[in-house]
């Protein structure tokens, strides 16, 4: 309730309100994309895929977050925030409708997923511009919290998104259109919908302020660069912080081997060639359920860590992906796989919220940017290799009780060394950190 409360007040500002009406519209727009792209490239009738091809379709997903994001801001310091919003959002309706011709035309390969790679990749752009946006909507006092609420209302509106896209294309389907491509149109629509309300905000009131002089962008980029690995320097005489990236890194590779598993499983083992419909459903509900777990999380975490060391909550976490892993994972069933999805989405958002914390009261200020720019790297880097790993060991059903036992052992693994490695800092004040405007 506390948290809701916090968003009640924050939306009272008006242009906090039309901010994150645009945060809310992309994302739901996301998610009903993403449900077109499932079901194109992963349930397609002509061929089911293969460890390795999924692998390589995580990498176009994941991958536009990981290389564009720390050059992102470069960009929007030069251009105008509300315009970001507004043409991300109007260049994807133009991207996604040339991929609904491409779906429509049976269009596969190396043409596909480089539309789908052009369209993912302007989503770096509005996320980021969402957040450098955020301080010219919020006073000082409200930043944190509007930074710790509006990601996770924004993830809600994703999986609000999921949700909203299996159930339109069924209803597509239902009046004789090809459900992909009847949701990739209807995803443009909405991503022009947020555009509109994009444009609902002055163009100058989300900055950026260029009052300063700024280097040229080759300089700027070069910049980035070597700040990156001024980063990866601090985080080295930031312990705590250091050691939650590893944790948190180690988490995303075994859910990710866990993730691929969970897609082939749907696609070949619960359901035949001739069930595509009912597999794809299937897999929507498990990924919703795992949603489930994520909301879950947002909720106990902050309650949970006022009883006990936010240390102690990340082992338990960890204790509790192995344990779910091996039962009731190891059944084989439809039922047992929703529970692990549900634990295995507590557990990922619960130690990500650790993890953000110690980052932010660990890191100095001057720096904080900086790491994480490597923490968003860390953290989708670790998903692809995980794809990559799995298309080498899993079958093509998904099913393989030795990748389950190493998945379980790995979280009990992490939990073992995180728990030692962390031993002597439990009691140790963060240094404080030194804002550059003061």
């Amino acid at each position: 309730m506390t948290a809701l409360r916090h968003l009640v007040h924050l939306l009272h500002g008006t242009w906090f309100r039309r901010l994150f009406a645009v945060r809310a519209a992309s994302q739901l727009s996301d998610g009903v994309f993403q449900v077109a792209l499932a079901s194109y490239v992963v349930f397609s009738p002509e061929r089911a895929p293969s460890p390795g091809a999924l692998a390589g379709a995580l990498a176009v997903v994941l991958l536009p977050f990981s290389v564009l994001g720390p050059f992102v801001g470069v960009f929007l310091d030069r251009w105008s925030r509300r315009q970001v919003l507004a043409w991300s959002n109007f260049v994807r309706v133009a991207l996604v409708a040339l991929l609904a011709l491409a779906v429509h035309g049976q269009v596969r390969g190396a043409v596909l997923f480089a539309m789908i790679l052009a369209a993912l990749s302007v989503n770096r752009f509005l996320l980021a511009a969402l957040s450098a946006a955020l301080p010219h909507v919020v006073s000082h006092d409200d930043l944190v919290t509007a930074n710790s609420l509006t990601p996770t209302a924004g993830t809600l509106a994703f999986l609000v998104g999921l949700g909203a896209g299996a159930g339109a294309r069924a209803g597509w389907r239902s009046v004789g259109v090809d459900g992909d491509v009847g949701v990739l149109l209807s995803a443009a629509v909405l991503y022009g919908v947020a555009g509109l309300v994009a444009l609902r905000i002055p163009r100058r009131m989300l900055g950026p302020d260029l009052g300063a002089a700024r280097p040229a962008v080759r300089e700027a980029l070069g910049n980035v660069a070597r700040g990156l690995g001024d980063g990866l320097r601090h985080l080295g005489e930031r312990r705590a912080a250091a050691y939650g990236l590893a944790a948190i890194g180690l988490h995303r590779f075994f859910y990710g081997v866990w993730t691929v598993s969970m897609v082939l499983l749907y696609r070949s083992y619960f359901h035949g060639p001739g069930d595509l419909d009912a597999a794809f459903d299937g897999l929507a509900v498990a990924v919703l359920v795992s949603g489930v777990g994520f909301v879950c999380a947002a909720v106990l975490t902050p309650v949970v860590t006022e009883l006990v060391a936010p240390r102690t909550w990340l082992l338990a976490l960890l204790v509790a992906a192995a344990a779910t892993q091996v039962f009731p994972g190891a059944l084989y069933t439809q039922p047992a796989l929703l529970v692990a999805a549900f634990f295995l989405g507590l557990a990922g958002q619960g130690i990500k919220i650790v993890v953000d914390t110690l980052v932010q009261t660990h890191v100095d200020d001057a720096f904080r940017g900086r790491v994480f720019s490597v923490y968003d790297m860390v953290f989708n880097v670790a998903f692809v290799a995980a794809a990559g790993a799995a298309a080498l060991v899993l079958p093509a059903t998904g099913r393989s009780y030795g990748v389950l036992a190493a998945v379980a052992a790995g979280y009990v693994l992490t939990a073992a060394w995180y728990a030692t490695v962390t031993r002597d800092l439990g009691s140790r004040r963060p240094r404080r950190s030194r804002s550059p405007h003061r």
